[in-house]
C-alpha cells in the first residue's frame, strides 16, 4: 500500500462526490497540491477549486500526469480513462476508502460509525460534542452538517470521526481505535448475498480495532451481539438496564421529543433532552453520549450538544408549513426498518392526518424487500408513491413502484395508497386533498424532497 508521506500531488477521480471531496479537502488542507476530475461543475467542485485544488471537467488520460497517487470513488469503472492511464504508467492508486483509512491511522483517537442505520445522525452528534468540548476533531459526515458547513471539517488534534459505510465492504479499509456499530439489517443486497454475508463483514470490521480500542454495540440487535461476543474490549448500550449505558425514564413531549436519563452501570448521569424525534434516536445518542464519555467529555456537556442538535440535512427536516397548517418534512429513510422508526417518530407529534410520500431507492432494494417495504407503512395513514429512483441500476428486474402500491394494499387494505408517476403530480394530489394539521413527509434517499418543495411552493402562489 502506498504511503502517503511519499506523495506530494494527488489525483482524485469523481472529486466532485460527497464522500471523495471529503478527502479532498483533508488532503488540502494537509499540504498536498490536489488534482481531480468530474462531469460537471457543482458547489462542491467550486469550494474545492478556491481551497487550491486544480479540477478537471471530463475524464482524459492526460489528467493523471505527474500525479504520485490516483485516488478514485466507488462511481469509478475499470474503463475509466484516467484509472487505465495511471495503471499504464504505473501510478499507484487506491480508493476512496483506502486513503481514508491511511489518513485515519496518523490519528491517535479515531473514531468509526457504522451501522445499516443512523450512521450520519451518530456520526454528526459525535462530531458536534467534540468540538464543543474544545476537542477540534477532523470530521468527515455522510450528510450536510449546518455547523461545520458541510460534510468535512479539518481539525488540529487527536480525534478524527467518520462515518464507516459497510457498502462493497469499504469499511474493511479504515484503521479505527473506537468503533461504534448501530445496527445490523439487510441492505445492499446488489454486493451482499444474504444477512449473513451482511454479519461477517461486520465481523472483519470489528476485528480491526486494537487490544486498546473500543467497541461500541447495540445490545438488542441479534447479529451485532453476534458480532462483537467474543471481544473483550466491549462497551454496550441500549433502553435494557444490563447495558453499560442505558436510557431510563423515558417520556415524549407533544413534539414527539423524547426525555430520558443517561444511565451508566447503575447510575444516572444525567437527563437528556433530544430535539430531534423517535426512540430510534435516543439510540443514536446513546451511541454518541458512550463515545464521547469514554473519551472523557463530562455527561453534561454532552447532555447540553444533544439538546441543540437539531440533525443533518434530510434526516428528518422540517421543510415548512403551509397557510393550512399543513407541515411538510423531509427525510432520508429507504429501507423498511428507517421507514418503520420514522413514522412512529412522527406518529408522537401532533397531527391530523399523516401522509407519507415515498419514493423507492434502487430496484435491487425494492425487489429484496419487498414484502418488507410493504409491511413498514401501518403509521401512516395516506401513502403516495413515487418511481423508483434508479440511481446505480438499470432496471432488469422491470418492477414498478405500482407493484409495491398493490402490495401495499394487500398488506393494509385500511390504508390510502397511490401511484403518480412524477412529482407535480403528487404535489398537486396532496395540495388539493391534505387537510388543515394534516403532516406531510416525504421520504426516500432520491429527490423525493422536490415534491414537498412543489407543495409549499403552490401555498405561496395560491
Amino acid at each position: 500500500m502506498v504511503n502517503l508521506s511519499d506523495c506530494r500531488q494527488i489525483h482524485c477521480i469523481g472529486i466532485g462526490g460527497i464522500g471523495l471531496s471529503a478527502i479532498a479537502e483533508i488532503l488540502i488542507a494537509r499540504g498536498y497540491k490536489v488534482t481531480g476530475s468530474d462531469m460537471r461543475e457543482s458547489d462542491i467542485t467550486e469550494k474545492l477549486i478556491a481551497d487550491g485544488a486544480n479540477i478537471f471537467l471530463g475524464h482524459r488520460e492526460k489528467n493523471v500526469e505527474g500525479a504520485d497517487l490516483v485516488v478514485y470513488s466507488a462511481a469509478v469503472g475499470n474503463d475509466n480513462p484516467e484509472l487505465a492511464r495511471a495503471k499504464e504508467l504505473n501510478i499507484p492508486t487506491a480508493t476512496r476508502a483506502e486513503v481514508l483509512g491511511l489518513l485515519m491511522s496518523e490519528y491517535e483517537d479515531s473514531i468509526a460509525i457504522s451501522g445499516t442505520h443512523g450512521k450520519t445522525t451518530t456520526t454528526s452528534m459525535v462530531s458536534l460534542i467534540l468540538k464543543d468540548a474544545k476537542k477540534d476533531p477532523t470530521i468527515l459526515v455522510g450528510g450536510n452538517l449546518s455547523e461545520i458547513g458541510g460534510n468535512v471539517k479539518v481539525g488540529d488534534s487527536r480525534y478524527f470521526v467518520t462515518e464507516a459505510c459497510e457498502y462493497m465492504d469499504s469499511f474493511l479499509s479504515l484503521k479505527p481505535k473506537i468503533e461504534i456499530i448501530l445496527n445490523i439489517d439487510s441492505d445492499h443486497l446488489d454486493y451482499f448475498k444474504d444477512i449473513d454475508h451482511i454479519a461477517r463483514s461486520f465481523e472483519t470490521f470489528a476485528s480491526l480495532v486494537p487490544e486498546d480500542g473500543t467497541i461500541i454495540a447495540y445490545d438488542a440487535n441479534p447479529f451485532v451481539k453476534s458480532v462483537v461476543k467474543e471481544r473483550a474490549n466491549v462497551v454496550t448500550y441500549g433502553l435494557n438496564e444490563s447495558c453499560d449505558y442505558y436510557a431510563g425514564d423515558i417520556v415524549f413531549n407533544g413534539e414527539g421529543m423524547p426525555d430520558f436519563n443517561v444511565n451508566h452501570r447503575g447510575k444516572v448521569l444525567c437527563n437528556v433532552q433530544l430535539s430531534i424525534p423517535g426512540e430510534h434516536n435516543i439510540l443514536n445518542s446513546l451511541a454518541a453520549f458512550a463515545c464521547c464519555h469514554i473519551l472523557g467529555v463530562e455527561a453534561e456537556s454532552i447532555a447540553h450538544t444533544l439538546q441543540s442538535f437539531t440533525g443533518t440535512q434530510r434526516r428528518f427536516d422540517i421543510m415548512g408549513t403551509t397557510s393550512e397548517g399543513i407541515k411538510i418534512i423531509d427525510d432520508y429513510a429507504h429501507h423498511p426498518t428507517e421507514i418503520k422508526a420514522t413514522l412512529s417518530a412522527v406518529k408522537n407529534m401532533k397531527h391530523n392526518k399523516m401522509w407519507c410520500l415515498f419514493q423507492p431507492h434502487t430496484y435491487t432494494r425494492t425487489m429484496a424487500l419487498f414484502d418488507d417495504f410493504a409491511e413498514s407503512f401501518e403509521d401512516a395513514d395516506k401513502i403516495v408513491l413515487a418511481e423508483i429512483y434508479a440511481a446505480r441500476e438499470k432496471n432488469i428486474y422491470k418492477i414498478s413502484s405500482k407493484e409495491l402500491v398493490n402490495r401495499i394494499k394487500e398488506a393494509h387494505p385500511d390504508k390510502e395508497v397511490y401511484f403518480f408517476k412524477d412529482f407535480e403530480e403528487i404535489a398537486s394530489f396532496v395540495y388539493n386533498n391534505a387537510e388543515p394539521g394534516d403532516l406531510v413527509i416525504t421520504m426516500g434517499a432520491g429527490d423525493i424532497y422536490k415534491a414537498g418543495e412543489m407543495i409549499l411552493e403552490k401555498d405561496r402562489k395560491f
